[in-house]
């Protein structure tokens, strides 16, 4: 629970966390405007698709270099320079639209650009908790991490479109503006982030710097066989229940919009009621099990999704998945922070993220055209699965459904016995 003294304890944590809280929140509802206003532009889910890659790729790609810079210089400064830039974005945004010249290849070189710059603002951001809170509160700083994330994707779409309902693109970008002027002002002023002891030679040439995350998880297997582990998680996710949800309810619903809406707030429900649970609760003493035991349980839930057409189940069974989803990735994230030092932790969590990641654009792109192309037209007429998994739109995705979640509910029991993890616990 929080005493006075655990508060007093993350104090500076906590006042930075509120402030970037309310910054995230002005970006989301941007990010979400900007979604609309594509769309409206060009009618299609490819230029939807092609902004999120814009958003998400270069994160993968630079990470590596991101994780030395945010070890080698000042936290706080690769902070602040990155609010920077991306305020800069969300300005010329605001004045292109403002007179009529905003065009959609423009946000995607603006949005590249952002995400470029996020690459170096998440690396410096986790060695900055990391620095800001004691090691007995990590849990909980992931904890509330994750609440403000769960409550930011909550927010974000209705106070977005209450936004453009009455006052129009421009104010949502003034209010992200206005809410990046906050966040700006308390780090500049109000925040102080200890650097850490170095203990390399500065003469360390930068590129071979850059490779210390590899060479570190190179050098403690387990940790490698972990990050491994997630990264095939990742595409199991990315092919079934987390990357095909839309389609799958949409398919499944003859194309009612309502019910989607209704499911994917289940999603953030579950998130922000696994968050506020993570935030009291004691950590696991043996993570690396508890990982690989609740990333089973993870999965059952598209095994559930698969084998039913009724949206109250989807809501539930959403919800205990994304519940079970925060546990996992705090835990996994506690165990990443206690075992790797502090002074290289930016690159460590750096190769970590480009490992973990790399499997995502695959699972999503094969999702898409396994459902289209083999799953769906398998399914369509019916067959000896359609007792289980019906016929129709969304029949075929239900089946991957089925694939992916038993795939990764069997992978992740596997890794209770492999003895290579017992040196995390």
């Amino acid at each position: 629970m929080f005493t006075f003294q655990t508060i007093k304890d993350l104090k500076t944590f906590l006042i930075l966390w509120f402030s970037q809280t309310v910054s995230e929140l002005g970006t989301a509802m941007t990010d979400y405007a900007l979604v609309i206003w594509v769309y409206e532009q060009k009618g299609t889910a490819s230029s939807v698709t092609i902004l999120t890659l814009c958003i998400f790729l270069p994160t993968i790609f630079f990470r590596f270099i991101a994780g030395t810079v945010a070890d080698r210089r000042n936290k706080k400064r690769i902070m602040l320079i990155s609010d920077l830039v991306a305020a800069l974005g969300t300005l010329i945004i605001f004045g292109l639209y403002s007179v009529s010249s905003l065009a959609v290849w423009h946000l995607y070189i603006i949005n590249t650009l952002m995400s470029l710059m996020n690459s170096f603002q998440v690396p410096a951001s986790f060695v900055a908790t990391s620095l800001l809170v004691p090691e007995k509160y990590y849990t909980k700083a992931s904890g509330l991490q994750g609440i403000s994330s769960s409550v930011v994707s909550i927010l974000a779409p209705a106070l977005g479109s209450v936004l453009i309902a009455f006052g129009g693109m421009k104010t949502v970008l003034i209010i992200d503006l206005i809410s990046f002027g906050f966040a700006f002002v308390v780090l500049m002023f109000f925040i102080k982030i200890p650097e850490p002891v170095r203990t390399e030679e500065k003469s360390v040439p930068f590129i071979r710097s850059c490779l210390d995350g590899i060479h570190f998880l190179k050098d403690h297997k387990a940790l490698l066989h972990l990050t491994l582990f997630v990264a095939v998680i990742n595409f199991f996710a990315k092919l079934g229940g987390d990357g095909m949800m839309a389609p799958f309810v949409l398919g499944r619903t003859g194309n009612d919009q309502r019910i989607l809406g209704i499911v994917q707030s289940s999603v953030s429900a579950g998130l922000l009621i696994g968050s506020i649970i993570v935030t009291v609760m004691k950590p696991s003493k043996r993570k690396c099990r508890f990982v690989f035991i609740t990333c089973a349980l993870i999965f059952t839930g598209n095994i559930i999704n698969s084998l039913t057409i009724s949206p109250v189940i989807w809501c539930f069974s959403n919800i205990g998945t994304y519940v079970t989803a925060v546990i996992m990735n705090v835990n996994l994230t506690t165990l990443m922070r206690e075992k790797v030092p502090v002074e290289i932790q930016g690159r460590v969590t750096s190769a970590q993220d480009t490992l973990k990641n790399c499997t995502i654009p695959l699972g999503l792109f094969l999702g898409g055209i396994l459902a289209d192309h083999v799953f769906e037209p398998f399914m369509k007429n019916g067959n000896f699965l359609s007792g289980i998994f019906g016929t129709g739109h969304g029949a075929g995705i239900a089946l991957i459904f089925f694939i992916s979640g038993l795939s990764g509910m069997i992978i992740s029991l596997i890794r209770l016995t492999k003895p290579v993890y017992k040196e995390l616990d």
